[in-house]
């Protein structure tokens, strides 16, 4: 597709302004600091018990602690976000401030969206391992008869997880930052014209706002890296959906072997994690790149066919499309506040971890009304056979609940 000429996309710009409704100007911050406020607390508490409650980890604990960094790193940029939509249409284009936004969190937030990504499909394969070698069935899953079992035995080391999640950090990072370095010296510059300012004409005169059509569209060479984005989250949400399908007939196929009793517990926790996965994809991330690749689409249709829009209209004609893409862009950083519930769901582990830090037996002192005597209520642990087992509080001492055992043998994290 032909890229119209840069004095006309530059005409474009200056003409028509983006006019952002209540919803974006209101609603859209408020969900991101909600998105602040719900997913710092929840991912600093699961990086603080996958690093410091969890000392044997297993795969599953590296994906998902690198998982919980993307997502602590992810929500950090949440209160920029919603201060742009806030206060974007008021912002000089040319402002600190713009630009930090622009050109530093929005990076960021893209980085830490591909990363997730990658990793929870890295999780789904990892699970699909360990039902391949622990399970059998009547007919060999097609993944297993396509691949070696040396790959399948890798996916659970977490050696080979630690050095997945490092080259997942780097690829991601290395296609986005040269692109926003791109766009930072050479597309945005082509239209520093900058567009109508509400009437400001100060604004006007330095640029613009920073809420713009520039801005939201991108350049070129910027929707063609989205596009291959796109792509690549397709790839892994088909790549997860063939796993469902996979492991769904597995456990068909399962039912008619003869070790049925002793595997089909391991065949619904396998399950449940790859359906909590494609739930996760579908709900968050797959509407924001269908819409993604839409809008795109629209914005080269329209800039092929009409690159000068007249001073007579009063708002771009894209103002509402941009809405629904920054909105579902938002639906998409909304899964770094929810993960923490997907953690409790995936790892055993974790999820014992999280429990007894709520179950705890505190300490529990009666005072004696004939000597003043008190007593403790003490909690007894040893570690026997790769287990850390907790014993009740007392009952004579109250009706405290007791500790869950803590497995920390290499299927825990099934």
């Amino acid at each position: 597709m032909a890229i119209p000429p840069v004095a006309n996309t530059s005409q474009l710009h200056t003409l028509a302004p983006l006019c952002p409704s209540g919803a974006t100007r209101f609603v859209l911050p408020c969900l991101y600091a909600l998105i602040f406020l719900t997913g710092l607390p929840g991912n600093a508490l699961s990086l603080w018990v996958f690093f410091r409650r969890i000392p044997n980890r297993t795969s599953t604990h590296v994906y998902l602690s690198h998982l919980g960094l993307s997502n602590l790193l992810l929500c950090l940029t949440a209160p920029f976000q919603a201060v742009y939509y806030l206060q974007g249409a008021v912002w000089s284009a040319h402002s600190a401030l713009c630009q930090a936004v622009i050109h530093g969190v929005t990076p960021v937030q893209q980085i830490n969206i591909y990363v997730g990504v990658f990793i929870l499909t890295w999780v789904a394969l990892s699970r699909f391992a360990t039902l391949i070698q622990q399970t059998h069935a009547s007919r060999p899953s097609l993944f297993a008869t396509l691949l070696p079992d040396a790959f399948f035995s890798a996916l659970r080391r977490p050696m080979f997880a630690r050095a997945v999640c490092t080259g997942v950090w780097v690829a991601v990072a290395g296609a986005i930052v040269p692109v926003t370095v791109y766009y930072s010296v050479m597309e945005s510059k082509r239209h520093a014209g900058g567009e109508r300012g509400g009437g400001d004409t100060g604004e006007e005169e330095r640029g613009g706002v920073c809420y713009n059509y520039a801005v939201e569209a991108g350049g070129s060479l910027s929707r063609g890296s989205s596009v291959a984005a796109i792509v690549v989250f397709f790839v892994c949400f088909l790549l997860v959906i063939a796993l469902y399908v996979s492991v769904a007939r597995h456990v068909r196929r399962s039912r008619q072997s003869a070790a049925v009793n002793s595997s089909q517990q391991l065949l619904g926790k396998v399950f449940r994690n790859i359906v909590v996965i494609q739930v996760v994809l579908t709900v968050c991330l797959l509407p924001h790149h269908i819409f993604k690749s839409i809008f795109i689409a629209i914005v080269e249709n329209q800039e092929q066919a009409d690159p000068v829009i007249t001073a007579r209209e009063p708002c771009h004609s894209l103002s509402a499309a941009v809405e629904v893409k920054n909105f579902l862009l938002c639906l998409a950083s909304l899964r770094s506040s929810a993960d923490p519930v997907m953690y409790f769901l995936l790892d055993k582990t974790f999820h014992k971890n999280i429990s007894s830090m709520f179950r705890s037996c505190p300490e529990k002192t009666s005072s004696q009304s004939d000597g003043g005597t008190s007593s403790q209520a003490k909690v007894r642990t040893n570690r026997t056979n790769g287990k850390l087992e907790e014993k009740k509080c007392p009952k004579s001492q109250g009706s405290w609940k007791d500790f869950s055992s803590m497995d920390w043998s290499e299927n825990s994290g099934v």
